[in-house]
């Protein structure tokens, strides 16, 4: 092979700026990428426990919450219930509850908070996989 040849066949990459995934250079290259696997799925009496969690904070903001905000609460604590249920957890929806109780319902921002934290709602996002459980860890 001649030296033209080999420059010819020569692979040069310039990688720059912030990179979080994969990078190759190069011929014939395989990638994969292992980010997690699912964990073990609720049990049925783990799962009557976690909507009695939801339940009891549903009774506890239709209780507390003044009664100009209880219908928008109630509202909220549904997308709650939603978000934490869901096949695929939504981890944002959970955080604008959060915040939403924080700012309108301080007094119950406690009870919202109770509730993320609270090992069946990690388990239940566990379930969905370990992206989804290193972000909720990292937000909540």
């Amino acid at each position: 092979m001649t030296e033209q040849d080999k420059a010819s066949e020569s692979i040069r990459a310039d990688i720059r700026g912030n990179n979080t995934g994969q990078i190759g250079v190069g011929k014939n290259i395989a990638q994969s990428q292992s980010i997690g696997t699912a964990g073990p799925a609720l049990t049925e009496t783990e799962l009557a426990d976690l909507w009695q969690i939801l339940a009891g904070f549903k009774d506890q903001v239709a209780t507390g919450a003044p009664p100009e905000k209880r219908e928008a609460a109630l509202e909220w604590v549904d997308e709650l219930e939603e978000a934490i249920t869901a096949d695929d957890p939504d981890l944002t929806t959970m955080e604008y509850v959060r915040n939403w109780f924080g700012k309108n319902l301080p007094a119950l921002a406690g009870a919202v908070t109770s509730v993320l934290v609270h090992p069946l709602v990690g388990k239940a996002i566990e379930v969905a996989g370990g992206a989804a459980a290193n972000e909720f860890r990292r937000r909540f």
